[in-house]
């Protein structure tokens, strides 16, 4: 009793980096089970435990708070959890956003994701060690509860055969129309053309770099990293690392830096 329960994600490395969790909980007795969790892990440090949508955004518009994981409910006394992981991500680009809320349906949860969360877990699922689920998402997971994986599975599964059927049994996947062909993906990858920082920073991101070891790798603030990260996310469309990484090698610009 009362070891530490983590070990660090960077054994070797002289100065271990901690990451900084951002816990927004309207329930006292959950807020402090998440805080408890992080505390005991060497390699997590509570930035700061809020209960409003108000508090969170208030803490966020700080400029010397900064923050690596976002904890958050959606069901807040004030708004949603949604506005708190969109106004995080605006801020803090590579933020990672965790949902664990009571909310269920797939609604909230694909908003959820489109907003940016990497994870979604249910309360009635929430692990024991949520400090060991905060560093698996860390690197490169995206821990969703079982329950919730088969009803978003469900209903994608039940969107796909109502496409099918209004196409008349041919495979939605291969129907093309005349008139939205395929772009060209050099098209595209001219388009949102990176500079060549911003594909350093994202070949980074790419290899599971945090933005504090981008910093340090390149030689630059954690402002700047976040700057770079902020424009490549805004040229590619896209609102979280997972979804640059994806699009960015779709358009061949990951290519070179492989």
């Amino acid at each position: 009793m009362g070891q530490r329960i983590c070990s660090s994600l960077f054994p070797n490395s002289r100065a271990k980096l901690v990451w900084r969790v951002l816990i927004v909980e309207d329930d006292s007795q959950m807020r402090e089970f998440f805080a408890g969790s992080v505390s005991r892990c060497d390699d997590l440090q509570v930035a700061a435990s809020v209960g409003t949508v108000a508090e969170a955004k208030a803490w966020l518009d700080k400029d010397d708070n900064l923050v690596d994981v976002l904890l958050t409910d959606l069901g807040l006394p004030d708004g949603s959890g949604l506005d708190v992981i969109r106004y995080a991500i605006r801020l803090h680009p590579a933020c990672e956003p965790l949902v664990i809320s009571m909310f269920g349906d797939e609604d909230n949860v694909l908003a959820s994701i489109e907003a940016g969360a990497l994870g979604y877990i249910h309360k009635d699922s929430t692990p024991d060690d949520i400090a060991q689920t905060i560093l698996d998402m860390r690197e490169g997971a995206s821990p969703i509860s079982p329950m919730i994986a088969r009803r978003v599975l469900s209903k994608y599964q039940a969107e796909r055969r109502q496409r099918s059927r209004s196409a008349e049994g041919e495979p939605v996947d291969l129907i093309v129309s005349k008139n939205e062909a395929p772009e060209d993906v050099s098209t595209v990858g001219q388009r949102g053309m990176l500079s060549p920082r911003e594909q350093e920073v994202l070949a980074l991101i790419s290899r599971g770099f945090s933005y504090v070891e981008i910093a340090r790798l390149q030689g630059l603030s954690v402002h700047t990293v976040q700057s770079h990260i902020k424009n490549l996310y805004g040229k590619l469309s896209v609102h979280s690392k997972s979804e640059a990484v994806f699009e960015a090698t779709r358009m061949g610009l990951l290519s070179q830096h492989r």
